[in-house]
């Protein structure tokens, strides 16, 4: 069964640093291009980030490039979302997904996570 599984949500004053991980099983994972969603309570989930399967490029969102950091570790099977510079904005669920291109689509996600709260405060 292919399952990504997400950790490292918390909360967090405007300004501060978290890191979101996100394990792959199931899958052949270095054949996944993996990447982040989030979703804001009464807002459609949208792209945050996503990191190519086979080059390691990453690619943000616009409001969270310059303070987001992709990255990936196939022989370990997980991603990782260092976010620093967090704003009350950036407060969400966040979802880690698994697709074969990177794509800010939702339609484009083959796998979805559980989620994992973030929470920035002002």
């Amino acid at each position: 069964q292919v399952q990504v599984l997400e950790s490292g949500g918390g909360l967090v004053q405007t300004g501060g640093s978290l890191r979101l991980s996100c394990t792959g099983s199931g899958l052949t994972f270095d054949t996944y291009t993996m990447g982040w969603f989030r979703q804001a309570p009464g807002k459609e989930r949208e792209g945050v980030s996503c990191i190519n399967r086979t080059t390691g490029r990453p690619a943000y969102a616009a409001d969270v490039k310059g303070r987001f950091t992709i990255s990936r570790d196939n022989a370990k099977t997980t991603i990782d979302l260092q976010m620093n510079s967090l704003k009350t904005e950036d407060t969400a669920m966040y979802y880690c997904a698994a697709m074969k291109l990177c794509t800010f689509s939702r339609s484009g996600v083959e796998t979805w996570g559980q989620g994992t709260q973030v929470t920035v405060s002002s």
